[in-house]
């Protein structure tokens, strides 16, 4: 009989997939909450539980995943997972693969410290999987409260469960990974950043976007934006229009602002435009990205993943990036860790 599998990595391997393949939310938190019962009891009981059948009364269990559980333990691929694995993700052209390969790390990207669904230790385990080198965890500021912003107190609570896992991280050896700590913090009417400014200056990378007033005039929009964009903390601007093409929220418009003069501030700032690879965003448009690479933009292809499975979005923006003629040089995150960070302690520094 063959080796035993583990049940749990099985689980959230098919989770991970449904959750790249956009399946509903229910689906996905169905094999997420087994992964998690399974790791919960003693391998013996799991395995006893299988062999008689009783794996269904365990709270969190339903007949899928007990299959998948029975299956793994028997040494078997489980035949969901093999049905998932079987109609994968169609092949990226050479060129997008390439870009796609040259990245080590995503820079926005969420945990259920605000509105992500799920805890940092899945976020980073899902991203050492995809072979990143480093994951930023950029949960949403306070004013967001919709999304359960951080306050100044959460945040550097956070920062301690963070330096924590890096530890962990860096005990283990092999192959370096790390969570490198940061926010997207709103972007206020003002151009403002909605966040205290000595605790903007400790994280590693701040993402700064706007989520509130999209419909304000161009004449207050782009000074809004540059003023943010002048910020000495600000990296990264995140997904500039603001719009919503698609998804359950909706479609929403462009904001409106002077792309030229935005694009000229993240320019002589050094701080990177975001190629966001959200199906529901995918911002900039096309025409818009042209123009921030024309303007010698620096860029950043990230997934504003808000589960472990979107990490595997970052193709869509390197499909996007490609057809827009990115240089990958200027894309951030295909940086070394040590370049990265030498550029957001200083803007004027490049690898």
């Amino acid at each position: 009989m063959p080796d035993a599998r583990d049940p749990a990595a099985d689980l959230r391997q098919i989770a991970f997939l449904l959750e790249r393949s956009r399946e509903p939310t229910y689906r996905v938190r169905a094999f997420r909450t087994a992964a998690s019962v399974v790791e919960g009891l003693d391998p013996a009981e799991v395995a006893s539980r299988a062999q008689a059948e009783t794996l269904k009364e365990l709270s969190g269990i339903g007949e899928k995943t007990a299959r998948c559980i029975t299956e793994s333990l028997n040494g078997e691929e489980p035949a969901y997972l093999r049905r998932l694995l079987a109609i994968d993700e169609e092949p990226m052209d050479e060129a997008t693969a390439a870009l796609r390969a040259a990245l080590r790390g995503d820079c926005h990207t969420h945990s259920d410290w605000s509105d992500g669904g799920s805890p940092i230790v899945e976020m980073a385990a899902a991203a050492r999987a995809l072979g990143h080198d480093y994951i930023v965890l950029t949960d949403h500021s306070p004013r967001l409260t919709v999304a359960n912003g951080l306050s100044a107190e959460r945040l550097e609570q956070q920062l301690d469960v963070v330096a924590e896992l890096n530890a962990g991280y860096a005990a283990e050896g092999g192959t370096p990974f790390r969570i490198l700590t940061g926010i997207e913090v709103d972007i206020l009417d003002d151009g403002t950043l909605d966040q205290k400014p000595s605790l903007l200056a400790r994280l590693d990378v701040v993402v700064a976007s706007v989520h509130s007033k999209l419909r304000m005039p161009a004449t207050e929009m782009t000074p809004r934006m540059i003023a943010a964009i002048a910020n000495p903390h600000t990296d990264i601007l995140g997904h500039c229009t603001g719009r919503m093409i698609t998804g359950g929220r909706g479609t929403r418009a462009e904001s409106d602002f002077d792309a030229e003069l935005v694009f000229a501030a993240c320019e002589q700032m050094g701080v990177a435009v975001e190629i966001n690879s959200r199906f529901e965003r995918l911002d900039p448009p096309k025409r818009l990205l042209r123009l921030a690479v024309e303007m010698g933009c620096l860029t950043s292809i990230d997934t504003d993943a808000h589960a472990p499975g979107q990490l595997a979005w970052q193709r869509n923006g390197c499909e996007r990036a490609v057809d827009c003629e990115v240089p990958v040089e200027t894309v951030v995150n295909s940086w070394r860790l040590d370049d990265l960070l030498a550029w957001t302690a200083d803007h004027s520094v490049r690898p």
